[in-house]
């Protein structure tokens, strides 16, 4: 008799099977991507020197192609090329009205056959916009129609079965990918650029906001004239809550700053502290910034000098505000 096997054979089994499962479809489509370099000619280069060009960007299609449209369109838009995706089957019925003429539409369709697709190859040519498909297969309808060829064709899928897009729906959003990076790189598209386009996030926050935005100003900023003593410095600390306080001149001039940290250092020579001043224990030349510099970089700043504030100046060295880390901490840069 045949014998039977062990739970923790099956178990085993069943590990092996999930690893090498996973292994191979990392595989597969690691080689559909590299197979792509290739593909990367003059006409690429010409799509990408038209797309600088046009005003708007829609990318159609149907399925799983239609959900890496989706991606491609989102990317396309936060790099500042309007962009939408427009599906096919929807394109009929109406929305067809958001392609004008001048638009590049880039369809998708791993076929080059889909049939929601292929029937608004017409309509793309009458409205006069470039079309840019995106196929496996470069003798197709959708290929045969078009003004440029992405070929996306890939030598199998990762699906044993060839029943579910994995290496083929990989292609495309690598050439999506590349045509959105290299079209970056000749728009000449910079972080403050791409920051305008996500406000809302941690990305947005980091490359939009400024030490202006943040820093305390006017009667908020704590200062003290160097002839203060220490009972002043103590209350303009206290009441300003920042930890410092700026020790200026009679015009106005920055001449120092001092923290608590230097308040308590005095106090533990334990010496008579009630004739010192703010000229005294001042550290003279403290970290400057301007007001408009973004705040994630004061956070390097502060890092780098191992302090928690930094004085914002204009170009006639005149105080304008103090920001502290807090402040930026609060605000959610870091």
């Amino acid at each position: 008799m045949r014998p039977v096997e062990s739970t923790s054979e099956m178990q085993n089994d069943q590990t092996r099977l999930i690893i090498d499962t996973a292994r191979r479809t990392l595989s597969i489509e690691s080689q559909a991507i590299v197979g792509l370099k290739s593909r990367i000619d003059s006409q690429f280069v010409e799509i990408v020197g038209h797309l600088d060009q046009c005003q708007h960007l829609i990318i159609t299609g149907v399925g799983k192609s239609g959900l890496i449209g989706k991606k491609i369109a989102s990317t396309f838009a936060s790099i500042g090329l309007p962009s939408l995706f427009l599906h096919a089957a929807e394109a009929s019925h109406g929305d067809l009205g958001m392609i004008s003429k001048g638009d590049t539409v880039i369809a998708i369709s791993n076929s080059g056959e889909t049939e929601e697709v292929v029937k608004l190859l017409p309509v793309f040519n009458r409205i006069n916009c470039t079309l840019v498909a995106m196929t496996g297969n470069t003798q197709s309808s959708l290929a045969k129609q078009s003004n440029y060829v992405l070929d996306i064709s890939v030598k199998e899928e990762a699906c044993s079965k060839d029943l579910v897009p994995t290496a083929s729906t990989t292609a495309t959003l690598a050439m999506g990918d590349a045509l959105a990076m290299a079209f970056m790189e000749l728009r000449g598209v910079q972080e403050e650029d791409f920051a305008l386009n996500h406000p809302g996030g941690s990305l947005g926050r980091k490359l939009l906001i400024l030490v202006n935005d943040l820093m305390h100003s006017g009667e908020d900023i704590p200062k003290v004239k160097e002839s203060a003593d220490i009972y002043q410095i103590l209350k303009e600390i206290s009441q300003k809550r920042l930890g410092v306080t700026l020790v200026v001149g009679d015009q106005d001039q920055l001449l120092g700053i001092i923290t608590d940290g230097d308040l308590r250092r005095l106090i533990e020579l334990k010496q008579d502290i009630s004739q010192v001043h703010a000229k005294d224990m001042m550290a003279g030349h403290p970290k400057t910034i301007s007001k408009d510099t973004l705040a994630a970089k004061a956070v390097k700043v502060m890092k780098d000098h191992s302090i928690t504030s930094l004085v914002a100046i204009n170009e006639e060295k005149k105080i304008e505000g103090i920001i502290h880390l807090h402040d930026i901490l609060k605000a959610g840069i870091v």
